[in-house]
C-alpha cells in the first residue's frame, strides 16, 4: 500500500487474512500524512496489482472510498479481479434489496405468484395421491402391511371420545340457545327441528372436520416433516419406494373411512345432547322428539352431511401431507409446517363448506 499524487495503490491480496494488517497500516501511516496535509486527498485507488481479492477486500476499498468523499475512483482491475468485484457487488445489492421493504403491488404480486404455485403444486399431489389410492387397492407394491388399519385406529377411533364429548356440548348449547326463543312463541317442539338440520347438514360434519384438523391433519404434516428432515424421504426413494405410496396413501385411505363414520357419530350425538335439554328443561316427551326429527330430515339431508365430511377429509390430507413435503429448516420448520397446515386446513374446510351450502340450497 503507498501513495503517490493523489492514487492509492494496493497490491498482493485483498483477502480476510491480509485486510486487517493492510487497514491498520493505512490508518496509522497514510492517514495520518493525508490528514495534516491540506488539500491533500485520494481521488483514485489504484488495483492493477491485486492478484486476488474476497468480500472483506471489496469492504477495504469501500471504507477508504467513503472516508475521502464520493470523487474517489477505482481503477487498474484485472479482467479476474473486476468479476471478483462484479459478482460481491450484485450479491451485496441482493442482500440490500431483500431488506428493503417492498411496495404493496409488490408485495401483492409476490404473494398472487405464491399463490399460483402452491395451488399448483396441491393440485398436482391431490391428483397423484387419488391415482396412487385408487392403485393401491389392486397392488400392494409399496405399502406398509397393517398401515390403513393402523391409521384408522388412530385417526378414527382414538378420536371417538373428543369428537363424542364436543358434539354432545355442541347439541345442549343449540338446544339452550334455541329454546330460549321458540319458548317465547310456545313452539318448543320446534327445536328437535332446528337441532336436526343444524346437526346433519352443517355442525355435524364441519366440527368433525375441525377437530380432526387439529388433531390428526397437525399429527399428518408433523410427520413427514420430521421425516423429510431427518432425510426419511430420501432413505426412502433410494430404496425405490415412493413416499406418498409409504406415508400418505394409508392416511387418505383411513381419514376416507373414518371422517364419515366420525362425522355420523357426532350428528347422533348431537342430537341426543339436543333430546336431553328437551326432555328436562322443555317438557317434551321421547316420542314427540323423535317423530319431529324423523319427519323433518330426508335422505338428501344425510347425503349432503356425509359428503362434505368425505370433501373435508381429503383437504386435511392433502394440505397436511403437502406442508409436510415442502418443510424447511430443522426443529423450527417442523413446528412451522404443522402450524400452516391446521390454519390451512381449518380455513379451506369453512371455505368448502360456505361453497357446499350455496350448491346444495
Amino acid at each position: 500500500m503507498r501513495l503517490k499524487q493523489a492514487t492509492l495503490y494496493l497490491e498482493g491480496e485483498l483477502v480476510y487474512g491480509s485486510v486487517p494488517r493492510l487497514y491498520a497500516v493505512y490508518t496509522r501511516r497514510l492517514r495520518k500524512r493525508m490528514g495534516f496535509r491540506r488539500g491533500l486527498t485520494v481521488e483514485r485507488i489504484d488495483i492493477a496489482g491485486v492478484t486476488r481479492i474476497d468480500s472483506a477486500g471489496l469492504a477495504l476499498i469501500d471504507e477508504i472510498a467513503a472516508q475521502r468523499g464520493q470523487q474517489c475512483s477505482v481503477v487498474g482491475a484485472s479482467p479476474e479481479v473486476a468479476a471478483a468485484i462484479d459478482l460481491l457487488r450484485a450479491d451485496a445489492d441482493d442482500a440490500a434489496s431483500s431488506l428493503r421493504r417492498a411496495s404493496l403491488l409488490e408485495r401483492l404480486g409476490s404473494w398472487t405468484l405464491m399463490l399460483r404455485d402452491t395451488v399448483s403444486e396441491a393440485m398436482q399431489l391431490c391428483a397423484e395421491v387419488f391415482h396412487r389410492s385408487i392403485w393401491s387397492l389392486f397392488s400392494s407394491r409399496g405399502h406398509k402391511r397393517g398401515a390403513v388399519i393402523e391409521n384408522l385406529r388412530i385417526i378414527g377411533a382414538d378420536a371417538v371420545g373428543i369428537v363424542g364429548l364436543l358434539s354432545l356440548i355442541i347439541g345442549w348449547i343449540l338446544a339452550l340457545q334455541s329454546a330460549a326463543q321458540l319458548r317465547q312463541f310456545g313452539a318448543n317442539i320446534f327445536v328437535a327441528d332446528l337441532l336436526a338440520i343444524s346437526m346433519v347438514r352443517e355442525m355435524g360434519p364441519l366440527m368433525t372436520a375441525i377437530i380432526i384438523a387439529g388433531r390428526s391433519g397437525s399429527a399428518i404434516a408433523s410427520e413427514i416433516a420430521t421425516m423429510k428432515v431427518s432425510d426419511e424421504l430420501d432413505a426412502l426413494r433410494t430404496m425405490g419406494i415412493d413416499p406418498i405410496d409409504y406415508v400418505v396413501v394409508p392416511k387418505f385411505q383411513a381419514m376416507t373411512v373414518a371422517m364419515p363414520l366420525l362425522a355420523s357419530l357426532s350428528i347422533v350425538i348431537g342430537l341426543i345432547g339436543g333430546l336431553i335439554i328437551s326432555l328436562t328443561m322443555l317438557d317434551l316427551t321421547l316420542t314427540a322428539y323423535t317423530d319431529r326429527v324423523f319427519a323433518v330430515l330426508k335422505l338428501s339431508d344425510l347425503v349432503t352431511g356425509l359428503s362434505k365430511s368425505l370433501v373435508f377429509a381429503w383437504v386435511i390430507v392433502i394440505i397436511g401431507s403437502y406442508s409436510g413435503f415442502h418443510v424447511s429448516g430443522g426443529a423450527a420448520g417442523v413446528g412451522r409446517a404443522t402450524t400452516q397446515a391446521v390454519v390451512a386446513s381449518i380455513f379451506t374446510v369453512i371455505v368448502v363448506d360456505v361453497i357446499f351450502s350455496f350448491t346444495y340450497l
